[in-house]
């Protein structure tokens, strides 16, 4: 993916900009473009400002960062000292480790060559490539370089430790550099110098940051032709990810003390043509620190982004200029009706092309430090955790909802389809919006589900967890390495099978749910010999079993359409199928995680020939991995085009996903699952976007916990799920719920959030006196048998023969 810059105006009428004064009526049109771009979101990124040096070869006149070797004092932080900080960023929630320092200090001091000489390093760079790479390797924390000047070489060099950089471009003005300007005496401030480094970053695909401090000397045509010139060197590579309008601030001590700071009109009218001259994506920046006074009148400018604030450390740079406390800014962004975001070092629109902006060695950090909409994660919290992660219900509501939003929130409520772009909208709520959208679909839930929370009682039979797939996210059918969690493969024979059924009907179920892997020798009579067993054993109980992909594999084998097959397994006693293998609806995210299961058109026929056979499902979605919220929105709208075409599923099934011993995680190609937000929206935005046409929205206990089931069913959830007996794939993936949550627990959880709970058969049907009292009265469970697979113990994918369908017949 080329990010490339919108020009909503042309270079003769940006040189016509330095001749405006009536700068309120050109930030109108900036404020539209930025709400275009960004809508209500403002980002900053949470952060350490680590100094490592503070020795510089230049003299900028209105420097107090730089500082001539002084006797006594290291001069470079050592690796200690930035891992110190570090630390102390991460307890407080950093996500970046901004590393500051001065241009090739050693071409101008012979004290820091010999230092560098005594540490190993042959260069101020080469050293900061080693400490930025020993932050990566012992932190959260990712690093964001500002070292002045640099070559192709340079560039090159450290872009695997860094995945984003910067340098301001300050000026392109040549008469600063001259005898009496402020970069008289610094050669790293000559204009072709600086743009010749940003032009190498961009052809080295660095997400990279830049812009101009005004104030300095310069006019206003002379910042027209610096923002010009960025913007051409990014319409060319499309790497500058954020554009910074910094204003000069006199500092005692420089040469500049009595220089007039940049007035707060010209901040302004600069922040205005930035983003006049960028147009509506581009990231528009103003340091808060240094226009306090102005941080209402900055967002009206145009600008979308704080920069980064450290709640840890001072700004070394301006050291005179405190940052402003976060909550506080927050708090500030509300009352004008804006939501200030955590972002990470390098923007969304990069990190979601991590293979053309990011090296190899960052893809990892960077997904785990990740949203779904690659911001920074918000909360701690990951699927199958035990612990409880505080609520993000707010009390403190924007100043004036989303016109936008209200309009989306009405239209669900109607019962009408929603288009991808509205349904994110939908997921992409935060804080006092995220209130807005969970208490519109508690309220639908209310009206159309009402206030019984349902659960069935069932018994999980894996049959084996032998398969030939290897789909990405998947621990269930994994190796040797999670033996710890599952044990080794097995292959249920037919004694053990129906043992687990009869043991589950004497505990009360009504419902044994059955899916396995996809054994390399079944065949489709080997799933309608498993239904035989069931019922066999126990006549009266529903047989909730086989994903999509078990039907295509067992219609396959037999030489069968996939309709005829069903209606087979239909006559057997087969009750309904659970929608799984669904994971995410859209092929681009299949490719990744699961390339050779069915892709999605093949899902959507096998349950729509279920449905037409009398058949009823589940819908499922396996989110949090590597999809963003654009495919969500393309899975509801398929499903919800399915039930308005067959009536045919019975709920909805959110299925975080797991990461802890996940193969695509390990691998550092995933995130580590949804976010709680996201988790909960999950459960919300499903009950407005499929309203009127399916009804139940169901949780899942064994991935979310038990805080985290109340939390969905208090945002439009309905439904429980099953007891689950001997749930094994959630554990299987680290999950560290427990494998059973039996009628009393599932009673005292519905009714601490004033719910009514009533057990179910699958079809949401009445249960009996005599299956409810069963259910309290359950004995222990027996141990498991897991008959062993001993000659498919090899998961490596060869086939080996068993006669499995001989097995099951005993």
């Amino acid at each position: 993916m080329l990010i490339t810059v919108v020009s909503p105006i042309a270079q003769d009428e940006a040189f016509a900009l330095a001749e405006k004064s009536d700068t309120r009526s050109l930030m109108l049109r900036a404020a539209a473009l930025r709400d275009e771009g960004h809508g209500n979101v403002v980002t900053y990124s949470r952060k350490v400002f680590i100094p490592l040096t503070h020795l510089c070869r230049d003299n900028c006149h209105y420097c107090t960062f730089a500082a001539p070797p002084r006797k006594g004092q290291p001069l470079y932080m050592s690796p200690d000292e930035v891992l110190n900080v570090v630390r102390a960023g991460e307890a407080a929630g950093c996500t970046e480790a901004l590393f500051t320092l001065g241009d090739k200090p050693e071409l101008r001091y012979a004290a820091a060559q010999t230092t560098l000489n005594g540490l190993g390093y042959p260069s101020t760079l080469a050293y900061l490539r080693d400490v930025a790479g020993t932050v990566l390797d012992q932190s959260s924390l990712l690093p964001h370089l500002n070292p002045g000047v640099m070559s192709h070489d340079q560039l090159s060099s450290l872009r695997p430790v860094a995945p984003s950089m910067g340098l301001m471009l300050e000026s392109v003005s040549e008469r600063l550099t001259a005898r009496g300007g402020v970069h008289f005496g610094s050669p790293d401030k000559q204009p072709a110098v600086r743009l010749a480094t940003i032009r190498d970053a961009g052809m080295l695909r660095i997400p990279f940051t830049s812009g101009l401090l005004i104030g300095i000397g310069e006019t206003r045509k002379e910042r027209v032709e610096g923002l010009l010139a960025l913007r051409t060197l990014h319409e060319i590579y499309g790497h500058i990810q954020e554009v910074i309008i910094q204003p000069f601030r006199a500092k005692a001590g420089t040469r500049m003390v009595n220089y007039p700071n940049a007035s707060s009109e010209e901040l302004l009218w600069t922040i205005t043509v930035a983003r006049l001259i960028f147009g509506p994506t581009m990231n528009i920046q103003t340091p808060p620190n240094l226009a306090p006074d102005l941080i209402v009148q900055a967002i009206e400018a145009g600008i979308n982004d704080w920069g980064g604030v450290s709640p840890v450390t001072a700004d070394f740079v301006n050291p005179e200029a405190p940052w402003p406390h976060i909550g506080r800014l927050a708090q500030r962004m509300r009352d004008i009706g804006r939501i200030l975001v955590q972002r990470l070092p390098v923007y969304p629109a990069y990190a979601r092309d991590m293979t053309r902006w990011l090296d190899p060695a960052l893809h990892k950090k960077m997904l785990r430090a990740s949203d779904s909409e690659n911001l920074a994660r918000d909360t701690s919290w990951t699927p199958g955790q035990t612990s409880v992660s505080a609520s993000l219900r707010t009390a403190m509501p924007l100043a004036g909802r989303s016109a936008n939003l209200d309009r989306i929130l009405t239209k669900a409520d109607t019962g009408s389809e929603l288009c991808e772009a509205e349904i994110v909208r939908l997921f992409a709520a935060r804080e006092g919006e995220f209130d807005d959208v969970c208490t519109a679909a508690d309220e639908l839930r209310a009206r159309t589900a009402g206030n019984v929370v349902r659960y069935v009682v069932n018994r999980n039979i894996n049959y084996t967890n032998v398969c030939t797939y290897r789909c990405g996210f998947c621990a269930f059918s994994k190796g040797k390495s999670a033996d710890h969690l599952r044990g080794p493969a097995y292959d249920l024979d037919a004694g053990e099978i129906g043992r687990r059924t009869r043991e589950a009907w004497e505990r009360g179920a009504t419902e044994v749910c059955m899916q396995g892997g996809i054994h390399p020798d079944y065949t489709g009579e080997t799933y309608l010999e498993v239904v035989r067993v069931v019922k066999a054993a126990v006549p009266a109980m529903h047989v909730h079993a086989f994903s999509p992909l078990e039907v295509t594999h067992g219609a396959r084998t037999l030489g069968l359409s996939t309709g005829d097959f069903l209606k087979k397994l239909r006559d057997q006693g087969l009750g309904t199928l659970p929608g799984t293998a669904a994971e995410i609806l859209d092929d681009e995210i299949r490719d990744v995680i699961c390339p050779d299961k069915l892709r999605t058109h093949e899902w959507l026929e096998v349950i729509e020939a279920a449905h037409r056979a009398g058949l009823r499902s589940t819908a499922t979605i396996m989110f949090g991995h590597v999809d963003h919220p654009r495919h969500w929105a393309r899975h509801l709208i398929a499903i919800r085009r399915l039930q308005d075409k067959t009536g045919g599923f019975t709920e909805f099934v959110p299925l975080p996903f797991v990461p802890m011993e996940a193969p695509i995680y390990f691998k550092g190609h995933a995130r580590r699952g949804p976010t709680w937000r996201e988790a909960v929206l999950m459960h919300a935005v499903p009950r407005l976007t499929l309203h009127p046409l399916l009804p139940n929205i169901q949780v899942s206990w064994a991935k979310m916990g038990i805080e985290g089931a109340k939390a969905c069913l208090r945002a439009g959830a309905n439904d429980l799920g099953g007891t689950l007996m001997n749930e094994s794939i959630s554990r299987a993936a680290g999950a560290a719920h427990g494998q059973e949550l039996p009628p009393a627990l599932m009673d005292e959880l519905v009714g601490s959030i004033g719910r009514t709970p009533a057990q179910r058969t699958t079809l949401y049907g009445s249960i009996s006196d005599q299956r409810r009292c069963a259910s309290y009265e359950a004995a222990p469970l027996s141990p498991l048998v897991q008959t062993p697979a001993t000659r498919h113990a090899n998961l490596s994918g060869r086939r080996k023969v068993n006669n499995v369908t001989t097995q099951l017949r005993g």
